[in-house]
């Protein structure tokens, strides 16, 4: 039987001597955690404050300069296997790996596993490693400066270099260049042993299919048989030739299919592979948990141009998305614990698909298992982001690499349902300038439209491969129309209002977003201004996007006007960044089925910053998590504008038809019912229902001072006939009252004028507080309680006052 020996007790870091490091680093010797990062070891060692907090990040540049040296002993004993390998699964990135000062290997590729054979290095008792890593900066200027320069977003050399492209700063992330062994390291002995199990999973008429493909090392020299079992059953294959693929075929009929969530259930088989010895001894295993569909991506032409809809188990998928960044800029140290908690909140959101961003990694094994058991879609980028990406080698070579062993690597997961080759390239090809600063030279095309395709077909042909994310399926249309496949939509944000979003018809929008900052109690934590305001220090510092503040600024300026102090601007940037992403989805899925889905940027935020994030760096939820929630549930009630009047539609994402009476009423903003309209909501499952209103109902009298409001079935649509700062609202006038009950306080508000997006910030009262929901808008007489959970022995009061409990026209003043 192989044996594996984890090797992650022991270790030690120093700075490469003659690295430009601070004198008290250069002459320390401190405690390294394995996995992990120079960056957390010297954090814990008291060598560096926080990058994390007030601006320490930009003090710490010298760290993705220096050259770094991890080393630790262990005792061996030579067993009865022949083969003994040193298996990294993840360094990063420029490495040199030295076993009693001999060395075994070299790497400059973080997206990849690594094996070195070093039986011949060891000697029985203490043995030495090191790895030695070389700064990632020096290594990307070296590469830069033999291959030539190309243009990218930001002013670093990140495409010059298989790292995590974020490491070296985003316009959501800091500039922290780790290096480290950031995935675990292990020693394995072995005498026969499986090097690659290949699955591909699919159904054929009700019929599980599973076919693995096999490489095998073999110092046996004596007969081998693999076996395979998966739910009772049992395929034994006897190896003709060890030096070549074995293939194995097993079927497990009536399997019952793996489902996205809200289509069915998750079912998951564990499959086990053994090889085995003439006399059954058990030389090596392998298991996975694998669940039985098929995916295609339909990108056929329509009469409305090009479509791109994911099709799980031959039936359409209306895509309810985020996309996900790397959820600490410290990988390594992103437990499971952590994605569970980030993956719950997705869920809760009724979220149905990741997008695994470009610029960050290769999502870990825990990471698709939990989408596995969730139901949740991923769809995983080849790791090419916002750059002109060099086809030379080295870097080639490790595209290459990197791809075949990440595609294996992810097959039994029926989460992964689409790979794609890059994040916006085609696009900043095309738009950008980059043609004319290129010239001859390459920019990544072979990669996307040749090498990658090519080993998604010969390695996993089960799921569908797309070139670009936008990309809209021919080079004789532009990357990003919106009519033609995917497309990204960031004129709203960086030029234009969010109601901009009305204007556009996408067959499936891959990105959009809008910023807002954190919650307080993240910024309070991560910053110590002592006043804080949009431009302190520390809330500059933490704002990534180019002229961020400004853009928040106009979009307060076109909604709000002026916030009368900090409060005010937290919490109406904080609305206008959920209202934005409402409107914007709710329009685009009022528009299927031409519009076949949504991937919101973003999900998650990986440090304490201003950001597109719904949830943030400290993993709070920001009012946009309550509105995703809401516009991303199964059956949604939203009232857009059609040819200049408002029309009401039930968007129904449930397994059942939605049939329901429907009452439409115009009220002045004081409650007084002034037009009424009622009829019956007919949506088919996974389908939508247009109902035009009466002219009476639609039309108001005084639009400053009227609104409407559509019921169905508990669902409720609010639709105002103007922006916020040209509406007629009344002074917010509430009674406001908390008590404790088991595990918090419940918070009822009684109101006695119309209280629109009324919501509650517990964290202003204590950290850990959190709140069930949030932008609840009442008419005059009614009332809603908020359910607090927060420790005990805090004052009820404060949670029924400003700036904890705000309303829109608390703002008038």
């Amino acid at each position: 039987m192989s044996q594996h020996t984890p090797l992650h007790a022991g270790w030690r870091l120093t700075a490469a001597v003659g690295s430009p490091v601070p004198d008290n680093v250069a002459t320390a010797t401190v405690p390294a955690t394995v996995p992990g990062c120079v960056h957390t070891d010297l954090l814990a060692a008291g060598l560096i404050e926080d990058p994390y907090l007030d601006d320490n990040e930009t003090r710490l540049s010298w760290i993705g300069r220096a050259g770094w040296v991890y080393e630790t002993t262990f005792d061996w004993t030579p067993g009865d296997q022949t083969g003994t390998d040193l298996v990294c699964e993840g360094l990063d990135t420029v490495a040199t790996i030295t076993v009693n000062d001999v060395e075994a290997g070299r790497t400059s590729n973080m997206h990849v596993g690594h094996r070195f054979p070093v039986r011949h290095l060891l000697r029985e008792g203490e043995n030495r490693i090191a790895v030695r890593f070389g700064s990632a900066y020096g290594y990307a200027e070296r590469t830069r400066d033999f291959l030539g320069d190309r243009p990218n977003a930001y002013p670093e050399p990140f495409g010059f270099i298989r790292k995590n492209a974020c490491n070296f700063g985003w316009d959501w992330g800091p500039t922290l260049v780790t290096a480290g062994i950031w995935r675990p390291i292990e020693l394995h002995e072995w005498t026969a042993r499986l090097a690659r199990v290949r699955p591909l999973v699919t159904v054929d008429d009700g019929v599980g299919k599973v076919r693995l493909h096999i490489d095998l090392d073999d110092d046996t020299a004596g007969p081998l048989t693999i076996a395979v079992r998966i739910d009772g059953n049992r395929v034994d294959v006897p190896v003709t030739d060890p030096t070549a693929e074995t293939v194995v075929d097993i079927d497990v009929p009536g399997a019952r299919l793996w489902w996205p969530r809200g289509y069915g259930e998750q079912p998951l088989y564990d499959l086990d592979v053994e090889l085995l010895g003439e006399d059954g001894t058990v030389h090596d295993t392998w298991s996975r948990r694998v669940g039985f569909r098929t995916v295609t991506l339909n990108t056929e032409p329509d009469e409305h141009g090009r479509q791109y809809t994911v099709e799980v188990n031959g039936r359409p998928i209306w895509v309810r998305g985020v996309n996900w960044i790397p959820d600490d800029v410290f990988v390594a140290g992103i437990t499971r614990e952590r994605l569970a908690e980030r993956f719950a909140q997705a869920v809760d959101a009724n979220v149905n698909f990741l997008r695994v961003w470009g610029g960050g990694i290769y999502e870990s094994r825990d990471f698709y298992e939990l989408a596995d058991e969730l139901g949740l879609m991923v769809g995983q980028d080849f790791l090419f982001a916002c750059a002109a990406y060099p086809e030379e080698q080295p870097i080639a070579g490790h595209v290459e690499a990197e791809a075949r062993d990440n595609v294996v690597r992810l097959a039994s997961h029926p989460s992964l349902v689409l790979w794609t080759g890059n994040n916006e390239n085609i696009w900043g090809h095309e738009d950008w300038g980059w043609k004319d600063e290129l010239g001859e030279l390459t920019w990544g095309a072979g990669y996307y439209f040749e090498t990658l395709p090519s080993i998604v077909e010969e390695l996993d042909p089960t799921r569908p491969y797309w070139p670009g994310s936008p990309w809209s399926g021919s080079n004789d249309l532009h990357p990003n129309d919106p009519a033609h496949g995917n497309m990204h939509i960031w004129d709203v944000w960086n030029t234009h209002d969010y109601t901009h979003y009305l204007t556009y018809t996408p067959r499936f929008a891959a990105e959009f977003g809008y910023q807002a900052p954190p919650a307080y109690a993240t910024l309070r934590r991560a910053l110590s201004d002592e006043v804080l305001a949009p431009d302190s220090p520390g809330m500059a510092h933490h704002q990534k996007a180019a002229d961020g503040d400004l853009k928040l600024r106009r979009g307060l300026d076109a909604h709000f006007g002026e916030p009368a102090d900090f409060d005010d601007w937290h919490w109406l940037t904080q609305l206008n960044q959920a209202r934005a992403l409402s409107l914007g989805i709710s329009h685009f899925r009022s528009l299927r089925p031409v519009c076949t889905g949504t991937i919101m940027w973003q999900l998650n935020d990986c440090w304490p910053v201003t950001s597109w994030a719904a949830v943030d760096g400290d993993g709070r939820r920001k009012p946009l998590w309550y509105a995703l929630r809401e516009v991303y549930a199964d059956r949604l009630l939203t009232v857009q504008e059609r040819d200049g009047a408002p029309v009401l539609f039930g968007v129904n994402d449930s397994g059942a038809a939605w049939d329901a009476p429907v009452e439409i009423t115009r009220m002045s903003f004081d409650g007084r019912v002034l037009a009424k309209h009622t009829a019956t909501l007919h949506a088919d499952s996974h389908g939508t229902a247009r109902i035009d209103l009466a002219a009476e109902t639609a039309t108001p009298e005084y639009d400053r001072g009227e609104l409407l409001l559509a019921e169905a079935d508990g669902h409720r649509a609010w639709w105002f006939f103007g922006r916020d700062k040209d509406l007629a609202y009344p002074e917010a006038d509430f009674e406001a009252t908390a008590e404790p009950v088991e595990g918090g306080y419940a918070v009822r508000v009684e109101a006695r004028s119309l209280l629109r997006d009324l919501t509650l910030f517990p964290d202003r009262v204590d950290p850990q507080a959190t709140v069930d929901t949030a932008m609840v808008t009442l008419l005059p007489g009614e009332s809603t309680v908020f359910t607090v959970s927060a420790p005990e022995g805090l004052d009820p009061v404060a949670f029924t006052v400003a700036p904890v409990l705000r309303c829109v026209n608390d703002t008038r003043r």
